[in-house]
């Protein structure tokens, strides 16, 4: 089939508008979990990404919690972490000066005692670098933790200081299913208000899936047709081409449909689906998604399918390489039962979505590591071309899609039919309107918590995923991993490592009259 790309002259929009930056009061971040992986690859690479476009308030500290005891160790490894993992020069200016504002305190999140010495510690910084009350405690540790850190920051005062604003940030996975969400809910807002707490998801941070709504609310000739009356199904798809990567018990409890599809695809999902919001403030976005999640109803187990894969090969820059099946992975258990690829068709009851099948799929393992959005719209009443018999070498004209790129290569393309340059039919071949971001706008070496850390900061919940949507998300997803539960799977593994999922996985498509798109 031939395709012709068209990219977008990035000459008209290099030059992005400046100003209204919003910039937070004077803070300290305090991080538990601080010797884990996502502070040095990105929490701290995004908070010196944000030091170095001037976003940070010049009174800041930065503390990290952990059970090891790091001293002066910790700065320099994170200092490491942000030129490695932030594409930082070791020459940077502003390095030595951000460095000297981490600071490291040990502590077993246990320990009741050691919230006394972590406050006193905290009134000490801000005392020193005149920060006030302001804090923003982030939970990058495991999901036990979070209660007991939560509770004995309550215990401690911690949660609402005489003076400044106080945020706590809680990383996924926010429950394993209906019921324990609910308890975490309770406890968490036991402690802190609503309007304290940010659950946080990292797409919400990547440029590509913000401009969902930018796409959709700021251009008068998509929102139209953006309807059942001419989509025919959209696809949202996260493929991995990794394994477990040595979190293996992490994943034996998690698997793909909690990890991804109820989270991040959902997430995806109510961006693409939401009506217009009255405004743009957190209230307004939320209530619309809210609304989305409201008027899917349950999934009929049928429409859930699973899969675990096997041994196969993988294709990088290296060429192709021999890996392992998942119950052959570091840690996990041999006869394991966890699913690494989960897809599912649901719909959304309402007026705009009436009919229109929603498919979703995640999975490791995959033969391309791709997240996309599809949007096939359908095809027009009269096919003339086709009855003339005259579509020559391109075959049957194709559905106009439009996709969007979360990554890699993030971007968005529209497919339609053009007539080829020939003198002897009317053949017409699919070509593809390609807009790439950084062909537009430059490469970014952005990671997509910039903009989540500087909302927390500020207040600005609009990014965060808040209570009745986690648990709405769940109250869909907890009868599919309960039936799963209750009837193991005979058939594990049933796909191959470098391969597009398991067979039952077209077969959902299928019996619809549709096909997984190519990716």
């Amino acid at each position: 089939m031939a395709t012709v790309q068209m990219k977008v002259s990035p000459e008209n929009l290099s030059k992005v508008s400046k100003g209204n930056e919003r910039i937070p009061e004077p803070t300290i971040i305090v991080i538990f979990g601080a010797s884990g992986d996502l502070t040095k690859r990105k929490l701290l690479p995004a908070l010196f990404h944000l030091e170095q476009v001037g976003l940070l308030p010049r009174e800041f500290a930065i503390v990290g919690v952990a059970r090891r005891p790091l001293g002066d160790e910790f700065a320099k490894d994170m200092r490491a972490g942000i030129v490695e993992s932030g594409d930082i020069d070791e020459s940077d200016p502003q390095l030595d000066g951000f460095t000297k504002k981490i600071h490291y305190f040990p502590m077993n999140f246990d320990d009741a005692n050691g919230y006394d010495g972590l406050k006193a510690e905290l009134d000490k910084i801000a005392k020193a670098n005149g920060i006030g009350g302001n804090r923003l405690f982030y939970l990058a540790t495991a999901p036990e933790y979070f209660t007991e850190i939560i509770e004995n920051l309550g215990s401690h005062g911690m949660n609402k200081p005489d003076q400044g604003e106080v945020h706590a940030v809680i990383e996924k996975p926010f429950g394993h299913d209906l019921d324990s969400a609910r308890e975490l809910n309770h406890r968490v807002n036991a402690v802190f208000d609503e309007s304290q707490v940010f659950r946080i998801d990292h797409y919400l941070g990547k440029e590509t899936v913000q401009n969902i709504l930018v796409f959709r609310f700021a251009n008068g000739i998509f929102e139209p047709v953006w309807n059942r009356n001419y989509i025919e199904q959209v696809q949202i798809t996260a493929a991995e081409t990794l394994g477990v990567e040595g979190r293996g018990p992490f994943y034996e409890k998690a698997g793909a449909l909690r990890d991804v599809v109820q989270n991040h695809v959902m997430e995806l999902l109510s961006f693409v689906a939401m009506e217009p919001p009255v405004s743009f403030e957190s209230s307004s976005v939320r209530q619309e998604k809210l609304k989305v999640w409201q008027a899917i109803p349950s999934i009929p187990i049928l429409n859930a399918v699973r899969g675990q894969y096997g041994p196969g090969k993988i294709s990088d820059k290296s060429g192709d390489k021999d890996v392992p099946g998942y119950r052959q992975e570091d840690r996990v258990d041999p006869n394991s039962q966890t699913e690494t690829y989960a897809a599912v068709k649901l719909e959304i009851d309402n007026w705009r979505w009436a009919g229109v099948p929603f498919y979703l799929r995640a999975g490791k393992r995959l033969k391309k590591r791709y997240t996309e959005i599809s949007i096939e719209f359908k095809q027009p009443p009269l096919l003339l071309f086709n009855r003339a018999g005259s579509s020559g070498d391109c075959g049957e004209i194709q559905p106009n899609v439009i996709t969007m790129r979360i990554q890699p290569n993030e971007g968005i393309s529209l497919t339609f039919g053009a007539k080829v340059p020939t003198t002897q039919s009317m053949s017409v071949c699919p070509v593809n309107m390609d807009f790439d971001y950084a062909a537009a706008f430059g490469k970014s070496s952005a990671n997509g918590y910039e903009r989540l850390l500087l909302d927390a900061m500020l207040g600005d919940q609009t990014l965060f995923a808040e209570r009745d949507g986690v648990e709405l998300t769940w109250a869909l997803y907890t009868p599919i991993l309960e039936a799963w539960a209750a009837k193991k799977p005979q058939t594990f593994p049933n796909y191959a490592a470098g391969s597009w999922g398991p067979d039952c996985a077209d077969e959902l498509l299928k019996k619809d009259g549709h096909l997984w798109r190519k990716l």
